[in-house]
């Protein structure tokens, strides 16, 4: 039913990906890499959405790839509308002059308190060359940087 939507080319990519992750040749993968095999697919999810996913599973449970694929689909749809674009429009509320900057303070504080929280040394790394000589940063550019690397 799945796949479907997906080419034979998808399908054998998925698949490629999935093995990566099962350590014991049994064609099944543990529940807790699940989020790293979406990921390895070019998925982004947050720890709270792959447990939303994959809830009615046992901590110690191995999945197969059938139970997988629909993981990834759901993943996949729910993410899609995660946009930089929204990333930037919610940035824009904290650009108090409208000029595509905010401090660089105000920023490192989101980033540590809202959402999944980043450390602050995940927020130095990421902040790294991307203030202006006054404390700013373009949070354009910045959420650019971070979504396409």
């Amino acid at each position: 039913m799945f796949q479907a939507s997906y080419s034979e080319d998808q399908m054998a990519e998925f698949l490629e990906a999935f093995q990566l992750f099962d350590s014991r040749g049994d064609n099944k993968i543990h529940i807790s890499q699940i989020g790293d095999a979406l990921r390895a697919l070019g998925q982004n999810p947050t720890e709270s959405d792959v447990k939303k996913f994959t809830h009615q599973h046992k901590p110690d449970e191995r999945i197969s790839f059938e139970v997988f694929l629909p993981i990834y689909q759901a993943i996949s749809k729910a993410r899609s509308s995660d946009t930089a674009d929204d990333f930037i429009e919610g940035l824009r509320h904290f650009d108090k002059d409208g000029n595509g900057f905010i401090s660089s303070a105000e920023l490192r504080h989101l980033l540590t308190t809202l959402g999944e929280k980043l450390t602050d040394e995940e927020v130095e790394q990421l902040l790294s060359g991307q203030e202006d000589s006054q404390g700013n940063v373009n949070y354009e550019e910045f959420v650019r940087m971070v979504m396409c690397g």
